[in-house]
Order: C-alpha cells, then sequence, then structure tokens
C-alpha cells in the first residue's frame, strides 16, 4: 500500500511508527495539511499508541512556537477529538498563537461540551484571545456575542470548577460590558487568593483606569502573587501614575514580581520610567539587566516602530 502512497502521505504515514523515533524533519510535512491528508492522519493517528500521539503533539507544539511558517491548526483542531485529555489540552496550547477566527467554533465547542476540566481551562485561556481581538474590531463582530454568551455561561454555572471560572473571567476581561466589570469586582472580593489574583489581572486586561486605586493598593499586597499581577495590570492600563510604586517592587523580594514590575515600567514609559531603566540596564545582575534591557526596547519601540537596533553600551 505504501507504494501508492505520493511522497507526503509516505511520511505521514511513517509518523505513527512507534518503532522509529520521531524526526522533525517528518513532523514538518503535517503543516498546511490538504483535507485529503487530514483525513489520511486522522485514519492513522487512531492508530497509533497513547505513547506516540503525546511524541507526536508536543513535538508539533514545540515546533509551531519556534517556527512560524509551519501551520499545524489541522492537525491540533482534529486533536481536540483524541480520548486523551493530555493530547486534547496540549492540542490547545498549540492553537493558542492562532488568530484564525475560524478556530473560535471548535474552541467554544471544547469550552462547552469537553468533560475535563484541565482542557475547558485551556480552551477559555485559548478564547481570551480572540476575546481581546473582537473587542478590538479586528474579528467579524457576530462572534463576540458567542464568545462573551460562552465566557458568561461558564462563569454562571453553578457545577462548574474554580479553576475553569478563574480563566474564564481572565478571558471575558476585555469586554466593557458592565456585567463583566461585576464579576470581576466580586471576584476581587472573595477570599480566594488565586480568584483575586485572576481578578486583578482582568482589570489590567479591561482597560478601565477606575481599575487603578485599587491596583495601586495591591502593589503593596502581602501576597507575591497579588503584588505581581498588580505590577502587571499596570503596564497594561499603562498607568504613569504607578512608576513610583513600581520602582519601589524592583527590590522586592519575589524575583517575578521584580521582573513584572520592570516590564510595566517598559509599557507604560515616560522619561521618568526610561531613567529608571537605564539605570537598571547596568544592574550587576544578568536577570535584572535583562528584564531591563528588554523594557528599554518596548519604550523605543513604542516611541518608533522602526526602532529595532541594540542598545550601544554595557552587555548583561
Amino acid at each position: 500500500m505504501a507504494a501508492e502512497l505520493s511522497p507526503r502521505m509516505q511520511h505521514i504515514a511513517e509518523i505513527s511508527d512507534s518503532s522509529k523515533p520521531v524526526a522533525s524533519s517528518k513532523l514538518v510535512y503535517l503543516s498546511d495539511l490538504g483535507s485529503e491528508e487530514l483525513k489520511f492522519l486522522e485514519e492513522i493517528w487512531a492508530n497509533a499508541d497513547a505513547e506516540r500521539r503525546h511524541q507526536v503533539i508536543s513535538q508539533l507544539v514545540h515546533l509551531s512556537e519556534v517556527d512560524f511558517r509551519l501551520d499545524f491548526s489541522g492537525v491540533f483542531v482534529f486533536c481536540l477529538s483524541d480520548p486523551d485529555e493530555t493530547i486534547r489540552t496540549q492540542a490547545i496550547a498549540g492553537l493558542d498563537g492562532e488568530e484564525n477566527y475560524l478556530l473560535i467554533t471548535p474552541l467554544l465547542r471544547a469550552l462547552k461540551e469537553d468533560n475535563s476540566a484541565k482542557v475547558r481551562a485551556a480552551a477559555a485561556i485559548a478564547l481570551g484571545k480572540f476575546a481581546l481581538l473582537v473587542e478590538l474590531g479586528k474579528l467579524p463582530t457576530h462572534y463576540k456575542d458567542k464568545i462573551y454568551t460562552a465566557l458568561l455561561e461558564v462563569l454562571e454555572n453553578k457545577v462548574e470548577t474554580a479553576g475553569v471560572k478563574r480563566r474564564a473571567l481572565e478571558a471575558v476581561s476585555p469586554f466593557s460590558s458592565p456585567r463583566v466589570k461585576e464579576l470581576i469586582e466580586q471576584a476581587y472580593h472573595t477570599d480566594d487568593v488565586k480568584l483575586k489574583a485572576s481578578a486583578i489581572y482582568a482589570m489590567g486586561r479591561n482597560c478601565d483606569s477606575a481599575w487603578l486605586t485599587t491596583l495601586m493598593t495591591e502593589l503593596n499586597s502581602n501576597e507575591a502573587e497579588i503584588r505581581y499581577e498588580a505590577a502587571n495590570a499596570c503596564g497594561e492600563l499603562g498607568a504613569e501614575e504607578a512608576v513610583l510604586h513600581l520602582l519601589k517592587l524592583i527590590k522586592d523580594e519575589d524575583c517575578q514580581v521584580q521582573e513584572a514590575a520592570i516590564k510595566a515600567l517598559g509599557q507604560i514609559g515616560g522619561e521618568q520610567a526610561k531613567q529608571a531603566l537605564n539605570k537598571l540596564a547596568k544592574n550587576p545582575q544578568p536577570r535584572i539587566c535583562q528584564a531591563a534591557k528588554s523594557a528599554l526596547e518596548e519604550i523605543h519601540f513604542c516611541e518608533d516602530p522602526l526602532f529595532f537596533q541594540p542598545q550601544p553600551g554595557h552587555h548583561c
């Protein structure tokens, strides 16, 4: 039978052969598959053992992250029906970088129908990107209601898990409706630190300066996770009022909080942030130095999108 297959089909057939190692040189043939090739892959995929399917999907996710020319979205979509929840979760991770609105429908189906909370949470995260795009007017408007309604249903479902609800709250946050603001407010006032952290993350994505007072307060939280999310949210809001508070966090006991504060300074910009970052770019700690240089590049790019030249001088 192999002799009757086209060369590409033969490469696809070899991918399911667990007696041979998974080779990236073969996996690139799974990019941009046509309908016949996809159907053929689905047939051999069904006969491949679980370990082999795990190896293939994890390498496809990796390849899609390192080479943007490769398009495995067709493979990832059909893997949303795989019996293994880890493979379905990885398939969603593979779709996470995509902006093709045709992926919204399969992601909504996963959010509503998948029996795994892990998969539903991953689907909510992926839909968050589309929620932002549709709110910015970059996608067909009829998808707005579909995404908004589906995420609200999750948040109002009494039997849904807390983890999935957190991700749904984060995903729905770009929408500027009063109901979304109400849900963020409710989540913020809970005793659950994880849910509160999600609410603060959502405040940044909601892009309403009304949240700024709350965020500035939370920069002094006793919880590192809350300080981290508050710093990121201040950056998302471009809040110049937060610069002095963020500068204090550069000496925070938690290194992730330090880096979030530095990144936020780059998003906010302005002379005060720039001066602080130029000093930090000479910091003896490579981690701080590199974070500051990345933040300065963000400022320069916002000021001049044609700016791509590395800064001369000190190297981390």
